[in-house]
């Protein structure tokens, strides 16, 4: 047999949700309050500015699209004219792109507070390549001559009209052509020009074909140190002799070259949670030992244009978060989020949670101990009452109280209370009555 809740029951189910209640309350508005201080998730898109299609600051970026994928983050890879339209385009909220890769020496702090290095990635040689008949030891001897200097907005265009005017030869003393890549390499080749200049990693097929050619030689920077103090941005390289080619002992002695580092910069605006996604892409990709670099020299807090990025500068401290290294990346995250609101709410929670058990407590009791009220009053006009009928409407009061007190629904650890205020019930009316029977007894005496 099924018995229906009654009232009374329901009264007391309604203390346990008014108690509890109050608590959820207090914790919502706590977890509110919290949020206000959490930053948002990650986005799951991302534009990375590169370079031309066939450079190897594109092919990278796709490499780093594959590893990206691997935690749900869609990279989203854009051709750019190179270095400096990347820098412009960082500088721009509105140009959509969030992450770049920048040739060392061309970004300016003062001039772009806003931007950070992430971390430098590899060494970019700068070669020189000219025509084996020509009588070319260093950058003066390019005086006069046509020469490819890399497309407008290009880091190679930065770096070489900088060499070249420090050589004092100027597009007034030689003719520059905005040309780099495939292009010049071609050009170079067919001699429509008589020296190319390109930043290009040594993999990069254009230089294995220069390199290879038997009528292309490359220069060898013989001022390097010079060049080095004067421009803080570039590392001296050593091409050792034969290195490219052991059979046909290429290059035919030790060339030392000038190498700007490559790097990944970002705006402030970068979520701190991608940065160590990146650089941990970027130490897969560029992490492996090379002909100019060690195993694990890059990614590198060195060779920065821009101040480290502060997530980035924990990272190269003590490595990814705890979180980071074990659980997924976005599960990691949450949790790192999370963290931000848990810390208040425990705060909160912990003298809230001790208040609730004395809180219900007053609550059931206060159903009791109200009644105790109301039995004192009549006890204390019943102890006055001058008449049988005083006596009576006491009674009547206390018989009101009996029953509605037979309906009160307590839990079973407060029984004993509510029994206690029973019998106090039962006490009081019997001595209303005792008083009662003590009127009509002194009547009946002669």
């Amino acid at each position: 047999m099924i018995k229906e809740s009654t009232p009374e029951k329901k009264g007391s189910r309604k203390g346990y949700f008014v108690i509890f209640g109050l608590g959820i309350l207090l914790t919502v508005a706590g977890f509110l309050v919290a949020y206000q201080f959490v930053e948002p998730a990650p986005p799951r898109k991302i534009v990375i500015g590169t370079g031309d299609k066939s450079g190897a600051y594109y092919a990278f970026a796709q490499q780093y699209k594959k590893i990206l994928a691997r935690d749900g983050i869609t990279l989203e890879v854009r051709s750019t004219a190179g270095s400096g339209e990347n820098l412009k385009l960082l500088t721009n909220p509105e140009s959509g792109v969030d992450i770049a890769l920048v040739q060392g020496g061309i970004g300016d702090s003062a001039a772009q507070p806003g931007l950070h290095s992430l971390a430098s990635l590899y060494f970019e040689p700068l070669w020189v390549f000219f025509h084996r008949d020509l009588k070319i030891k260093r950058l003066p001897d390019l005086r006069g001559r046509k020469i490819a200097v890399g497309p407008e907005a290009s880091g190679t265009n930065a770096i070489a009209t900088r060499l070249l005017k420090a050589n004092g030869i100027t597009p007034d003393t030689a003719t520059f052509l905005a040309i780099g890549g495939e292009k010049a390499q071609n050009s170079l080749i067919s001699k429509e020009v008589e020296a190319a200049f390109l930043v290009l990693s040594p993999q990069a097929a254009v230089i294995q074909n220069l390199l290879l050619h038997e009528k292309i030689r490359v220069l060898g920077f013989e001022r390097g140190e010079a060049y080095q103090r004067a421009n803080r941005f570039l590392s001296i390289l050593k091409l050792p002799e034969g290195v490219m080619d052991f059979v046909r002992n290429i290059p035919e002695r030790d060339i030392f070259l000038l190498a700007p580092a490559a790097t990944l910069v970002v705006r402030d605006s970068f979520h701190p949670a991608l940065v160590d996604l990146f650089l941990d892409a970027a130490a897969e990709v560029h992490g492996g030992p090379g002909l100019f670099q060690d195993l694990n020299e890059f990614p590198s807090q060195k060779y920065l244009d821009f101040p480290l990025h502060k997530d980035a500068q924990r990272y190269f401290k003590s490595g990814p978060p705890f979180l980071k290294r074990y659980l997924p990346f976005w599960a990691a995250v949450f949790i790192e989020r999370a963290k931000v609101m848990l810390l208040p709410l425990i705060t909160l929670l912990i003298p809230l949670i001790r208040s609730l058990p004395p809180g219900f407590r007053w609550r059931v009791r206060s159903k009791i101990y109200r009644w105790y009220r109301d039995l004192s009053g009549v006890d204390a006009r019943g102890a006055q009452s001058q008449s049988p009928d005083e006596i009576r409407a006491c009674l009547a009061e206390l018989d009101k109280i009996e029953k509605e007190v037979l309906h009160v629904s307590v839990p079973r650890s407060y029984a004993g209370e509510l029994y206690s205020l029973r019998m106090h019930i039962s006490f009081v009316g019997e001595s209303l009555r005792k008083k009662e029977a003590a009127f009509f007894g002194s009547k009946e005496q002669p």
